[in-house]
């Protein structure tokens, strides 16, 4: 990011910078964070939409540095993005904070120029950086914000070369505060485009320690007039709970406390959300022997099988769908241990990525409410460990379905849990199933760390899927159910063996869970081990809330 100060340049305007309310103005602080962000303008030219966002200090489960740490949310487009990393210190002994984010989001129409706050971000594509006969913008937004500092921000932008091109940013350092220019591209219609907004605003805000935020469009042409401004901060609040779940350490969200979780997201909307918690006990009436079999050896930490309903506030229900979360708090590899560098065993505390994003996802449906639609969002959350009550290679297992299955890799446990969450949800009478794990790391050698793979028998249910995910900003790729790979998981004692092959194994693993599938519903699977953390980042995507919410939505209208 090109910066400049700009001091002495700034001797002939700064009185009237300070004279009158404007960007560079400073807001007194406040024990919220404020942002502003705009959106489509629906009314005169000089007027941006301007979204305001106040999130609280305390972050779902997490205890936040003393620290003021900048977060910046961007709500374009209908797509949420929380940009910057959280920091959080973690204390013994466990506890679980009861405070949660708070996110309001309201529209007000304001001029950009005269809005008030330490940092303006503005995004602009390469057409809005169009100069006319006299070198002055053309487009009205900069054109303004260029007179009101004397001519400073046309300057900036050709000594930095900044044409508005993907990736390109320049800051301006002013007396009072900072714009930010962040280039788009050719487009500003694209998902991927806000993401890039946002990592340049949250960097921004970051390095100048500001509390109050705007970020804005130069232009929004090609956007669509809709915003859905309460289904975009109740998704915001739901990606936010995704990543501090996975963020945070094994020793502190265990199974134990995603049933709680699970709780308080039923209390705070129980008026359209209930929650059933089976502990081992039930789950052994229900005959889940393929998930308590992977539980054993977690004598510290036992199983709790979640299940959160959504039913919609009318009688009449067009959809009745669920979403399975893999929800596995730690993986160790069982007696298949987990070892060497590359196993990631340090990283296991992600191996209940799917299941953060199931109750992302109820979370923010919570507060949608949409019409025409009944949830159901089920997680088996356990821990797989080893001790001399734990499963052992050569074990056969039984699902709830009574099919056996013949455990050859205790390593491969995602798949043994989510055999009997996919019975489980069949049994309320679902009509669509959507299950996320981060299921092998095959899928990660095919797709690479940045794209999930769906696996599905149903042309339907992955245009359904894809469009969704295309919305949201999320990459996934349809990948094969190739019905040949079955041979190799086939079991001279059981019905089945829970692993196959190394070649193919993102499918083979697919395969597996089908056997547990009711014919009769649309199923799709999502391997999310790749999107689910950012290596480079060393942090939590918050990967799958949004494209399951507008998943959801789109199946209630």
């Amino acid at each position: 990011m090109a910066t400049l100060r700009v001091s002495s340049l700034l001797a002939s305007s700064s009185s009237s910078l300070h004279c009158n309310p404007s960007v560079f103005t400073k807001c007194q602080s406040s024990p919220r964070w404020a942002f502003s962000f705009s959106v489509t303008p629906l009314c005169s030219r000089r007027s941006k939409r301007i979204v305001h966002c106040i999130a609280g200090d305390t972050l779902g489960l997490t205890r936040p540095n003393e620290s003021d740490v900048p977060k910046v949310l961007i709500v374009l487009y209908r797509c949420i993005y929380f940009c910057l990393e959280p920091r959080v210190y973690w204390e013994q002994p466990l506890y679980l904070i009861k405070s949660e984010v708070e996110i309001s989001i309201g529209a007000k129409d304001t001029d950009v120029v005269q809005w008030q706050g330490d940092l303006l971000a503005i995004g602009t594509t390469e057409n809005d950086l169009a100069r006319d006969e006299n070198s002055k913008f053309k487009n009205p937004l900069l054109q303004q914000l260029d007179s009101k500092l004397n001519g400073l921000l046309s300057a900036a932008s050709s000594e930095e070369d900044f044409s508005g091109k993907s990736g390109q940013s320049i800051n301006l350092r002013l007396p009072g505060g900072r714009i930010t220019l962040v280039g788009l591209g050719s487009s500003a219609s694209a998902p991927t485009s806000y993401h890039s907004l946002g990592e340049a605003a949250a960097a921004a805000a970051k390095s100048a320690q500001a509390r109050n935020i705007a970020v804005s469009l130069a232009s929004t042409d090609g956007l669509s007039a809709e915003s859905k401004i309460n289904s975009a901060s109740a998704i915001a609040t739901g990606v936010i709970l995704g990543r501090e779940l996975v963020n945070a350490p094994a020793n502190i969200v265990t199974p134990g406390v995603l049933a709680e979780e699970a709780k308080k997201i039923a209390s705070t909307y129980s008026d359209v959300i209930t929650v059933n918690i089976l502990d081992a006990e039930q789950c052994k009436e229900l005959k889940m022997g393929a998930y308590l079999s992977v539980a054993a050896a977690a004598t510290e930490n036992p199983p709790y099988f979640i299940h959160l309903c959504f039913k919609t506030l009318t009688k009449e229900r067009k959809r009745k769908i669920a979403l399975v979360g893999k929800g596995l708090t730690f993986d160790s590899g069982g007696y298949n241990l987990k070892t060497g560098a590359g196993s990631k065993i340090e990283l296991m505390k992600y191996d209940m990525g799917g299941a953060a994003a199931v109750l992302g996802a109820a979370k923010a449906l919570g507060e949608i409410r949409p019409f025409g639609v009944e949830v159901h969002f089920i997680v088996a959350a356990c821990e797989n460990m080893i001790s001399g009550a734990g499963m052992r290679p050569g074990d056969i297992v039984t699902a709830s379905n009574g099919k056996t299955i013949e455990v050859n890799n205790t390593d491969a446990e995602g798949r043994l849990t989510l055999a009997d969450a996919l019975i489980y949800a069949c049994n309320q009478g679902v009509e669509k199933i959507i299950d996320l794990a981060t299921l092998t790391g095959a899928i990660v050698t095919a797709l690479g760390p940045s794209v999930a793979g769906a696996f599905t028998p149903s042309d339907g249910l992955a245009r359904e899927v894809v469009v969704a995910a295309e919305a949201s900003g999320e990459k996934l790729w349809r990948m094969p159910m190739e019905e040949s790979y079955w041979e190799s998981m086939k079991s001279g004692v059981a019905d089945m063996i829970n692993t196959g092959p190394r070649d193919g194994g993102a499918i083979t693993g697919a395969l597996f869970l089908k056997q547990f599938v009711d014919e009769k519903v649309q199923w799709l699977h999502l391997d999310i081990a790749g999107p689910v953390w950012s290596d480079e980042k060393k942090n939590a995507t918050g990967y799958g809330v949004s494209t399951l919410v507008e998943w959801v939505l789109r199946n209630s209208l």
